[in-house]
């Protein structure tokens, strides 16, 4: 049993390890779903909502696979239960919002392949956390995923209306953008 506060391991989750800015885990849709921030909002709340489903399975899973002496198949469940609840998500912002599935594209099925995700999973896992600390572990890193991509976006957004030298136009524009934020939450280290 793990002994950090709640609030501690909300914001080692979302500011000091932020899965994007820290550990790299979800590059791909952080890059290409960054463009417009509306887009960047409803992602971030996709991606946290499957965080804390995922963390409330893996959770379980890990419970029982510990019960019945089978934690090789650990890795395997994570990602059937990850895949299933993009699925669910997938169908629901297709019914409720077409206009936003048609924007999110594929990135929408590239949560399934987010490594944040399955990171999310094990890494509560291997810090042994309570059902409480998971879940607020996954909100945390839901929020550092979401507050990634609104700051991404926010300044992709910005810069649309700058004069930039053609050298650094398009993607080139957007790692440097993307390590210099990087750096700017190594400085929140000290508070972990």
């Amino acid at each position: 049993m793990n002994t950090e506060t709640y609030w501690s391991i909300f914001i080692n989750a979302s500011l000091v390890n932020n899965f994007v800015l820290a550990y790299f885990l979800g590059i791909c849709p952080f890059l290409g779903v960054s463009g417009k921030m509306e887009t960047a909002t409803k992602m971030g709340g996709a991606v946290t909502f499957v965080m804390l489903i995922s963390s409330l399975c893996a959770f379980g899973i890990h419970a029982l696979l510990v019960a019945i002496n089978a934690p090789f198949l650990q890795l395997i469940s994570y990602i059937v239960v990850i895949a299933s609840t993009v699925q669910l998500v997938e169908m629901f912002i297709k019914k409720m919002s077409p206009a936003l599935f048609r924007a999110l594209g594929i990135f929408l099925p590239l949560i399934t392949t987010n490594c944040a995700i399955l990171g999310l999973a094990l890494f509560q896992t291997s810090k042994a956390y309570s059902l409480s600390q998971s879940l607020i572990y996954a909100l945390g890193a839901g929020t550092g995923f979401t507050l990634a991509l609104i700051l991404m976006a926010g300044i992709r957004e910005q810069l649309e209306f700058a004069e930039v030298p053609n050298v650094v136009k398009g993607t080139a524009l957007t790692l440097l953008v993307a390590g210099i934020l990087s750096l700017t939450f190594m400085g929140f280290s000290g508070l972990g």
